[in-house]
Parts: structure tokens; C-alpha cells; sequence
């Protein structure tokens, strides 16, 4: 009995050292730790903004801007021990907000897992989503999206030492998983035929990292840039293999049907996009990954 305590009080402390070694707690992705936080753009909020949106109105009158992000995607989305959200998407919603009125302390984002996405934005949980969110025509019917800001494309992360991934070709009779509610996971379902792989589902990514990590599963797919992030955290465990074998266009997600946000969203996507805080904002983030810089997708006006 005493053998067994004093294994599991080891296996304690090795599983602390091990999360302080990696800068995140337990369950998270840790922090964007390369990221030189003075090289980043100032956005200049913007005074008496008046668009007639009842998603906007709403927030005015509260004094602060409700947005959804992610909380373990790195270089994208991460939330630190002291709760604070930075990364990519993160400094897409401060310019966002900025130009629609609010200051940085004004905006309160809020982790919100992929698979309610919709839900959060129906229920007027968030005003925005942004966080790694692909337009699809299929979540077209129930929100609606500015953007897209960034092109990204499906993709394989597996351990370091496999070299029997090399790709979507080689995924026939892998274990590979994925995140609840993502078009990389729907796309490996739609098409099993095609890749005969096996899928899991979790709720967060970092669970889905550690699978990899651990061997429960050969490979993690979802979006180039998210699996970059965690590759660049961990080069010595992860890699990311073969080219993307899809389009994920991101965009912010709002109320269904509010053109008035929606334009005033694009507006502000496309005026840091001219101004040259988005590539500064990229180079000090999402670039830190290994993603080189590539000129934003034009946005879909409708």
C-alpha cells in the first residue's frame, strides 16, 4: 500500500513538472510565450459609433462587447493562468471592437467550444465569435459571417517519430481524431470511403494533442494553422505532415440576418487589413507558428 502511494505522489509530481515545462496548466496549451507583446498594434477606439444593430445597441447599453474565442490554440486563441486571452484571433476581435467603440477593457471574451458555436450566438451568449470559425454554407443558416480574415486548410499532426503519415493517403486504418462541431472532423465522416480512417471526437483541443501525444491515436486533423501551434510548442513530440486537403475560411460569427453588424465588422476586418495592423498583428502571433504571411482572402460582401 505504501509502494503504491509513493508511486502515485511520483507520478504527481512528474505530471506537474511535466505541465510547468510546457508553460500551461493541466488541460491547457500554455502561453504564447515567443510573442513580443510591444511589437503589437494600438487600435484607436472609435467615438459615437452609431449602426443600427440590436446585437450592438444591446452592448453599448451594457458598456461591453461580449466575444467568443477559443482558450488552447496557440499562437491563435490561449487564455493564461491569470485569464488573460491572447494570440491572432485575439488581436482580430481588439481591432473589431475598437472600431465599433470598444476599448480592449471593454471587450469581455468568453472560451467557447467549437460544437456550440451556433447556440452561443442564437442565445445571444457572445455578440461575436471569433475563434478559428469556418464560414460554411451550412452554419450560413443559422448565423451569419463577416470575413473571411484568413485562409486556412485541413491538415495531420502525429507524432515525430511516425513516418507512416504522410498525409490524407496514408490515414486508411488510423485512429485519428478531431474536435466536436468541426468541418475537419465532418470531412473525414462524409468522406470515410475515401480516407477510412477511424475517428474520436473531444471537446478541446489540447485533449486531442495529448491523445497524439500519448498514443491512443495516430493522428489529430483540423485546420494548418491550430496543429502548427501546437507542432511549434512541442518540435521535439509533434510535426505536422503533408499539405492542407481543404479551404477553412474564417470569419467572425454574429446574429443571423444582422447586415448592419456584419458590414460594420467587414469594414473594420478591411481597414487593419490597408493600415498594416493585420500583418503586424500576424507576424507577432500566427507567424510565430512556422506560417509564413499570405495576403487575407477578400471578404464576401452580402
Amino acid at each position: 500500500m505504501n509502494l503504491r502511494k509513493t508511486a502515485a505522489v511520483t507520478a504527481v509530481v512528474l505530471s506537474l513538472a511535466a505541465t510547468a515545462a510546457c508553460g500551461g496548466k493541466s488541460g491547457s496549451a500554455g502561453d504564447n510565450e515567443d510573442t513580443d507583446e510591444s511589437k503589437l498594434p494600438t487600435y484607436k477606439v472609435a467615438k459615437d459609433v452609431d449602426v443600427d444593430s440590436p446585437t450592438l445597441k444591446a452592448a453599448q447599453k451594457r458598456g461591453k462587447l461580449i466575444i467568443g474565442a477559443k482558450s488552447d490554440q496557440p499562437y491563435l486563441g490561449i487564455k493564461d493562468a491569470d485569464g488573460k486571452y491572447t494570440g491572432f484571433d485575439i488581436e482580430i476581435a481588439k481591432m473589431v471592437a475598437a472600431d465599433l467603440g470598444f476599448s480592449e477593457k471593454q471587450i469581455q471574451f468568453k472560451t467557447i467550444d467549437s460544437s456550440i458555436r451556433e447556440t452561443a450566438i442564437s442565445k445571444g451568449q457572445v455578440d461575436l465569435m471569433v475563434g478559428t470559425y469556418t464560414i460554411n454554407d451550412e452554419r450560413k443558416k443559422q448565423v451569419s459571417f463577416a470575413g473571411p480574415y484568413y485562409m486556412a486548410g485541413q491538415d495531420l499532426l502525429v507524432r515525430q517519430d511516425d513516418d507512416s503519415i504522410k498525409g490524407p493517403d496514408s490515414i486508411k486504418g488510423k485512429k485519428v481524431c478531431s474536435i466536436q462541431g468541426s468541418t475537419p472532423l465532418q470531412n473525414l465522416k462524409d468522406n470515410k470511403a475515401k480516407y477510412g480512417a477511424t475517428t474520436s471526437e473531444f471537446g478541446k483541443y489540447s485533449d486531442c494533442v495529448k491523445q497524439v501525444i500519448d498514443g491512443q491515436v495516430d493522428a489529430m486533423t483540423t485546420d494548418d494553422a491550430i496543429l502548427k501551434g501546437y507542432a511549434a510548442q512541442r518540435p521535439k513530440k509533434l510535426k505536422v505532415v503533408g499539405k492542407t486537403f481543404s479551404e477553412e475560411p474564417y470569419g467572425i460569427g454574429m446574429k443571423k440576418n444582422d447586415k448592419a453588424l456584419r458590414d460594420a465588422v467587414s469594414d473594420a476586418i478591411e481597414a487593419h487589413q490597408k493600415n498594416g495592423d493585420y500583418k503586424k498583428v500576424y507576424e507577432e502571433t500566427l507567424g510565430k507558428s512556422g506560417s509564413d504571411y499570405t495576403k487575407p482572402p477578400a471578404l464576401e460582401r452580402y
